[in-house]
């Protein structure tokens, strides 16, 4: 299976053919998530083959924005079946990439190890430090999308998120959980200051 070519050949259409209003899934955010999905999976003691698989389901995961946000999980699956197959992919190696994808639909239900590992890579920002300026890319492509209207409604429903979300990796409830609760705190702080 040519592992780097099935990357290389998503990101080259991620980085044509993605809309520009994607502040948030654009390009920048696969690349985060491949970068994450590896630093996760070795900490895990991921095998180097998983690790493959995995970086090739982080660089589909999102794929189905090329097409719009509707189903993207769905269209990421249909495309990946399409593409993967002239890298040397297997059936069973595709489902498994799919499982992956599928696995990252919020509210996140992840059903095997890897596709855990997936899911907290791709929400990975939650916990970290950069976790303002990330949301607030998220906020703008909501905004312009038409999904989300003003600054507190857009704090009220990452309240809600921050709360329902848990992470599924040792990775993630070690080093990001602690820091993801720290950012729940502040925004329950400035949503407690609205009028109601």
């Amino acid at each position: 299976m040519d592992y780097k070519g099935a990357v290389n050949h998503i990101l080259g259409r991620l980085e044509n053919e993605l809309p520009e209003h994607l502040y948030y899934h654009g390009k920048h955010h696969t690349m985060d998530v491949l970068e994450t999905v590896e630093r996760i999976a070795r900490h895990e003691g991921v095998s180097e083959d998983h690790i493959n698989i995995l970086l090739v389901g982080a660089a589909y995961h999102d794929c189905g924005f090329i097409h719009g946000p509707k189903n993207h999980e769905e269209t990421g699956c249909d495309i990946a079946r399409g593409a993967l197959p002239q890298f040397g992919f297997d059936d069973s190696t595709i489902e498994l990439i799919c499982q992956m994808i599928m696995a990252t639909k919020v509210p996140q239900n992840p059903t095997c190890k890897l596709c855990e590992i997936l899911c907290d890579a791709d929400l990975d920002y939650l916990g970290r430090g950069d976790f303002e300026p990330i949301a607030t890319s998220l906020f703008n492509e909501l905004q312009h999308l038409g999904i989300v209207e003003t600054e507190q409604s857009w704090n009220r429903i990452q309240v809600g998120f921050l709360k329902q979300h848990h992470y599924h990796t040792s990775y993630g409830k070690e080093l990001r959980q602690p820091v993801k609760e720290k950012h729940l705190k502040e925004l329950e702080s400035i949503v407690s200051g609205y009028d109601t």
